[in-house]
């Protein structure tokens, strides 16, 4: 870690995309220079604050700057929502973590991003271009309002297609649609890599299963130290089990018991909807106002 001469890490960026989805960029030059595409970082907001898994969705060196783009849908991230502006700083943000990305030698090849996983396939594709490889985006919204990093995407992929739940832009659809849609025009596809939440990835591998691609996925299960030793963020891959902060986050899609996955987020709901309840009496309490997303 390398904190700025007040021992924090400055916030110089940020962006809203909606009511719940915000992007945070943030002065780490030794980061920025180390990390790779698929790693990820542990942050918290304060020195009593909670450590949270975050994906790299960009990074730049010549900046020194690294790129988190959050949802707001627990104590913590609606916390950060609140207080995290331009000139505030984090207490820590700990990383690069995890393995990065395999950028192989595949010729063809799919990003498929859905809701917030737009932001963190985004590096993947980049690096794809970059290799030489056609590389082709599929970007899964709600609808048009909560749209971002379209323009992003284009710019490093030949191709774009952009799904929405209402179809109030590109396809209307989930992002499997705009697969098959990009599978019918490019059926010779190397490689797909899929981020998102974990039952539309697992629905992006039945996709890929039978036409024998090969399917990456980046799992963020709840974790707390970020070296394996908690043992929190383990997943059942294949026959064995897996560590997604040490062994990860990158896995093979049709490895991942998503089933299981998803039981094992589930069983947290109620300790972060409990802790989420406090934190917003804490608020009205102090007078601080609750937005939009905090009342969801």
């Amino acid at each position: 870690m390398t904190p700025d001469r007040n021992g924090a890490f400055e916030i110089v960026a940020r962006e809203d995309y909606s009511d719940v989805t915000y992007m945070l960029e943030i002065r780490h030059p030794m980061m920025a220079k180390a990390a790779k595409a698929g790693q990820f970082v542990i942050v918290m907001e304060h020195e009593h604050g909670e450590r949270i898994p975050l994906t790299l969705a960009d990074f730049d060196a010549a900046k020194g700057t690294i790129t988190l783009v959050i949802q707001a849908v627990g104590k913590t991230t609606r916390e950060m929502q609140q207080n995290c502006r331009v000139g505030t700083s984090l207490h820590a943000v700990v990383g690069p973590m995890g393995i990065p990305s395999h950028i192989g030698a595949a010729k063809k090849v799919m990003c498929v991003g859905g809701g917030l996983g737009v932001a963190p396939v985004f590096p993947q594709a980049r690096a794809y271009a970059r290799s030489g490889a056609e590389v082709y985006g599929v970007l899964g919204f709600r609808n048009q309002d909560v749209m971002f990093w379209e323009d992003r995407f284009r710019s490093v992929c030949d191709e774009v297609v952009v799904c929405t739940d209402d179809g109030s832009a590109g396809i209307k659809g989930l992002v499997t649609k705009g697969m098959e849609q990009v599978l019918a025009a490019h059926p010779d596809i190397d490689e797909v890599i899929a981020i998102g939440p974990p039952i539309m990835m697992k629905a992006c591998a039945e996709v890929t299963r039978p036409r024998g691609i090969r399917t990456v996925v980046s799992l963020n299960p709840v974790m707390v130290d970020g070296t394996g030793m908690c043992g929190g963020c383990r997943v059942k891959i294949g026959e064995g089990i897996k560590f997604a902060c040490v062994d990860g986050p990158d896995f093979d899609g049709h490895q991942v018991d998503f089933d299981d996955l998803m039981a094992r987020l589930g069983r947290f709901k109620p300790t972060e909807q409990e802790a989420l309840k406090k934190w917003e009496e804490s608020c009205r309490l102090g007078g601080a106002e609750v937005g939009p997303a905090d009342r969801e």
